[in-house]
């Protein structure tokens, strides 16, 4: 019995910080998505990396220069080092820290110095790459500029296009399965015989 006791406690210890776990990991990752904010209103969701695909990809549009393609590789190859390693700062902190909190002796001096510590390295990279957004945006000219955004902006109806006309027809497909499904449990009720009389 107190096997069975023991072996219980130990299973509910093991799944509690296996759920943990999982939750940092997904705190961590929605935390590390949040670096890349927006360059500009109602351009949030474009991350300093879309920025540079988006500019190279569209860049006969726009109009750039041989001189300027190769000025915007250069930034973004910087830019993408300079992410890869502040990532891994970040993860080596975090790390640090939760090894640090586990233990119920650890100086409460020492824990904020690690917090202050991640806390800066999240706001490094954050400043990373609005510098990087705005380095980038620095090498194309006002008329490129103007040609950038509406080239972003038929992308994204584009897709907000293609998103509706998907849901629609997985909609319009659902409605169909429900009629078929209707109608075939109908059936039966219809051919129903009437039992002779006695």
């Amino acid at each position: 019995m107190l096997m069975r006791m023991l072996l219980g406690c130990a299973v509910s210890v093991f799944l509690v910080l296996g759920m943990a776990g999982l939750a940092s990991a997904d705190r961590d990752h929605a935390a590390m998505r949040s670096y890349e904010g927006g360059f500009g209103m109602g351009e949030h969701h474009q991350t300093a990396g879309h920025l540079f695909r988006h500019l190279l990809k569209h860049q006969k549009e726009i109009g750039l220069s041989a001189e300027q393609v190769t000025k915007l590789k250069g930034l973004q190859m910087e830019f993408t080092r300079t992410r890869i390693q502040a990532e891994a700062d970040i993860k080596v902190a975090e790390a640090e820290l939760a090894a640090l909190a586990e233990d119920d002796k650890a100086d409460l001096a020492a824990l904020e110095t690690k917090v202050k510590q991640s806390e800066a390295l999240r706001s490094g990279l954050r400043m990373a790459v609005i510098k990087a957004k705005r380095d980038a945006l620095a090498v194309l000219t006002p008329e490129q500029r103007e040609k950038q955004k509406a080239e972003h902006e038929k992308m994204m109806h584009d897709m907000q296009r293609s998103h509706g006309a998907y849901g629609g027809d997985m909609r319009e497909s659902k409605g169909e399965m429900g009629r078929t499904h209707g109608s075939s449990s109908a059936a039966p009720s219809k051919e129903k015989k009437e039992e002779p009389k006695q």
